[in-house]
This record gives structure tokens, sequence and C-alpha cells, in this order.
């Protein structure tokens, strides 16, 4: 035991920066601050803590230390009745800065009211926060952020414990298990919230914290979900769901018949959406042995619906790669579209090839989150360190072996009747559709015995549906609804 306490003081030693000019990131510490915000009209005090949490292994030793920033309203003192919002974005690899700063927390980015970047860059309260409902909890896994492996870096690192979907998983249930004790939030209803590859997080985090960790959840939100059950397969469904973010995305850009482009974009969607699942993914099945007049019918009708050529779908043999859509669409306007959101546009050295040079969304958002992220911590949150912080982290390779996420999801619902999951998508969000979220959430439960238990909701914008100021109401506010409509008080968790 002697030698255990030893060790670990001597972690301590070698980890804690008393310094900020030492670019060491202490392993264990808190700094907290005291704010108000203005919510819906209604002045909301509250405290956030941030600081470092660590990873603990088997021996009870450091292996890793967890950046988080904490938001607990501070004018209700009975946690028992207070949700609480554990918060992750995905990546892998990438900070939870994406909906700390511009969705669910407290401040949000300086940008314009479509969520383009405007200077002088900064942060200013967001008075959609879903702060005055539940308290909530922004977690940066390790590498992102200002979380780091213990080492950081070298041979000792088990990168094994870290790097992949099981091992991701498993790790920050622990850590969350370690949170709820320590900030006594046992009693309180329980979310997680995931955005992009934070869905297949939360999705398997689901049933770990339930079966591992003995945490029963209310509800698990999924933002702009990647389900690799259907993104990386291929085949008809993989690239036959694509073709309603085909028709949304050219419908914003005005490339469709006209015909289609004077309808609401929400007239044109369910129509593609039945042509989809009943024509296309049918077709698609057929492979080479389709007729040829049935591929010419199909060629056409996509033609219609997605503001391609005939003669490109044809060559594409009715398989278009989402990569080629973008470069397609507008070539001849000499730009190419956004990757994660549609609505960006992008000027590649050439018209010529077959993908855009660069994602012109995800630099626009670097402009203006970079900047703020590191201002807001150093400046209002008073969390001083030299070491870089993390948008996008050294994770890689990452194991993506033996997935089981969207069933660990379906059997943590079948298991706890409370839980409840909404998903949240953008119509323009060409790397995890919404017609892809919405097929997942199809397929979750094959039963149909819980699809009481699952929502939908869809935004006219992209990826980070929030950025735009619109989006960001109504979302805030979906989110809002289900806490409310996911805290069932006196109910007992039974099936009748």
């Amino acid at each position: 035991m002697r030698n255990t306490l030893a060790i670990f003081s001597l972690a301590l030693l070698l980890f804690t920066s008393t310094n900020a000019q030492d670019r060491k990131i202490p392993i264990d510490t808190t700094v907290i601050t005291k704010n108000v915000v203005t919510i819906k009209g209604k002045q909301i005090p509250y405290t956030a803590t941030t600081g470092t949490q660590p990873v603990w292994d088997e021996n009870g030793m450091p292996i890793a230390t967890l950046f988080y920033t904490y938001y607990q309203r501070s004018d209700i003192k009975n946690k028992e009745k207070r949700p609480l919002i554990m918060s992750f974005n995905g990546g892998p690899g990438s900070a939870s800065v994406w909906m700390h700063l511009a969705y669910t927390g407290p401040k949000i980015l300086k940008i314009d009211d479509e969520g383009y970047p405007i200077q002088p860059y900064g942060v200013k309260d967001n008075p959609n926060s879903i702060l005055d409902v539940a308290d909530i909890v922004f977690v940066n896994p390790a590498n992102t952020g200002y979380s780091r492996t213990i080492p950081a870096s070298g041979k000792e690192v088990d990168r094994s414990r870290f790097f992949g979907i099981n091992a991701d998983i498993k790790y920050l249930a622990e850590w969350l298990n370690t949170f709820v004790s320590r900030n006594n939030r046992w009693l309180s209803p329980k979310y997680i919230i995931g955005e992009s590859y934070g869905g297949t997080r939360v999705a398997g985090l689901a049933l770990e914290l339930q079966n591992r960790q003995w945490m029963y959840l209310n509800g698990v939100i999924m933002v702009s979900p990647a389900d690799y059950k259907v993104l990386r397969v291929g085949g008809p469904v993989s690239s036959g769901i694509n073709l309603p973010y085909f028709a949304a995305a050219a419908w914003y850009q005005k490339a469709l018949p006209p015909e289609l482009q004077q309808k609401d974009l929400l007239e044109v969607l369910p129509e593609v959406e039945q042509y989809a699942i009943n024509t296309l993914i049918p077709a698609l099945a057929k492979g080479g042995f389709i007729s040829a007049s049935e591929k010419q019918q199909v060629a056409k009708k996509m033609a219609y619906y997605s503001g391609l050529s005939e003669k490109v779908i044809l060559q594409h043999n009715l398989d278009v790669p989402t990569r080629f859509f973008w470069k397609e669409l507008l070539r001849d306007r000499g730009r190419t579209i956004g990757r994660l959101d549609s609505r960006y546009l992008g000027i590649d050295k050439m018209d010529a090839g077959d993908s855009p040079d660069y994602n012109s969304e995800i630099t626009s958002w670097l402009h203006s989150f970079t900047p703020a992220i590191n201002y807001y911590i150093r400046e209002q949150l008073n969390f001083k360190t030299d070491i870089k912080y993390n948008m996008f982290g050294p994770v890689r390779p990452w194991d993506n072996s033996n997935d089981n996420t969207r069933d660990n999801l379906r059997q943590a619902m079948a298991q706890n009747p409370y839980l409840h999951v909404m998903y949240q998508s953008g119509y323009y969000d060409g790397a995890t559709t919404y017609f892809n979220a919405k097929y997942s959430m199809w397929q979750l439960d094959p039963s149909g015995k819980m699809k009481d238990r699952l929502s939908f909701k869809g935004y006219r914008s992209g990826h980070m549906m929030y950025l735009r100021n619109e989006d960001l109401i109504n979302a805030n506010q979906d989110i809002r609804e289900f806490i409310l409509r996911t805290t069932p008080g006196n109910k007992p968790a039974k099936y009748d």
C-alpha cells in the first residue's frame, strides 16, 4: 500500500502543473467561476467548474486525465430532480468544443445568423441554452482538448486502452462513474448526448453504464449520428439512402428542376425518401443484372431528384459517391459544396476531378471555434495552461472492430423502460445524412415494440445544425421538451 501511495504521489508530482509556463496538464484539478446568463428571458445563475479528472487503471493509478467543463444552475439546491446531461463530440479524436460553444452551453460563438464566422471572434451569452432545465458536463476524451494520456506519448502508452470503439466506451463509463460520485449526482435523472461519432459512443455507453456501472439513463440524444453499420459497409442500402440528402443539397443550391425547386423542401423530401426505399434500393440490389430500360428510368429519376445529369449517374452505374456529388453538383458554376454542411461553397484548383480539394465547411468553422475556445477557457473560465488545446487530437489508428453499439442501445432500452432516444439531424449534412439517421432509428428495434420511445427531428442546416440561429432555437427547445417528457417522476419503471 505504501509503495502504491508513493508511486501515486510521484505521478502527481510529475504531471501536476503549478506554473502556467510548464507544458504539463494537472491530472486532478478544478477552477470554479460564478456567472449569470439570461435564457428565454429569465436570469439563470450558474457555476462553471472546469478542470481535469483522472482515468484510473485496475491498480488505482492514473493512466490519463480528462479535461471537462461542468455547468450547474446555482439557484437549485435539490439535485434529486435536476437532470444531468453528459455531452460528447465525435471524430473520433474531436474535442468537446462544438456543442459546448455553439449549442447547449451558456456561451456561444459570435457568428452570423446562418453560422458563418465574423470578426472579431469571440463568445456571447446563449439565450437558448438548456441550462435552465438541466446541468451539463462537456467531456473531452483522451488526447482531445486538454485531455492527455499519462504519459502523454511514447511506448509506455497503452493505446489499446483508449483508441477504439469498445475501449473508448469502457474507460469513459468508468470516468463518468467517478464524476457522478464526486459531484453527488447519483439521484439525478441522467442523459447522454453525442454528436457524429459521438452517436456511436453514446449508443455504446448506454449499455456499458447500465450493465457495468449500474447507472441507468433517462435519455440518449443522437446529434447527426454516425452509424457505421450503414456508412462503411457499401451496397444498395448504404448508397440508396443518400438520394434524399442529394435532393436537399440540390434544392438549397437551386439546382433542381423548376417543378421541384418551387416546392418547399419538406414537400420534396418525403417523395424522394419513398423513391429511395421503394425503387432505388431494389434497383441497386440487381447490380449488373438490371435491365437496360429500368437502369435508364432510374437514372432519369435520380437526375430529377439530385441535380446531376443522367450521363454521370449512368457512368457510376446508379451508385453515386457522396464525394463525387460534392464536386459535381456545382461544377459548371466553378464551386464545390461542403461535406458536413452543403450550404457552404469551396473553390478548387481545377474544376476537373472526382472530389473537392478540401472541406469548405470545416475550414469555415475552425475560423471561429479555435480562437473562441482558447480565449474562453483562459480568460472567462480562468483555466490557464501552455499545452495546446487539441481541436482534433492524435487518436489514430482507431480500432473499429466489434461494433455492436446499435444493438447495445436497443438492449439498454429493452432493459430500462425509462430510456428514450431522440435523433437530431440537418438536412444538408452530407457526411452523416439525415436519412441515414432515420434508417438507423428504424433498424434500432426491429420488433417495433419500443418505437414510441424513439423520435426524430430534422433541421434546415447541416451536421452542426445549431450554428444556424433558427435551428439553434428549435433544436435546444426540442432537447428541453425531450427532457421534460422523459423525467417520469413517480411512474414506476416497468412494462405493463
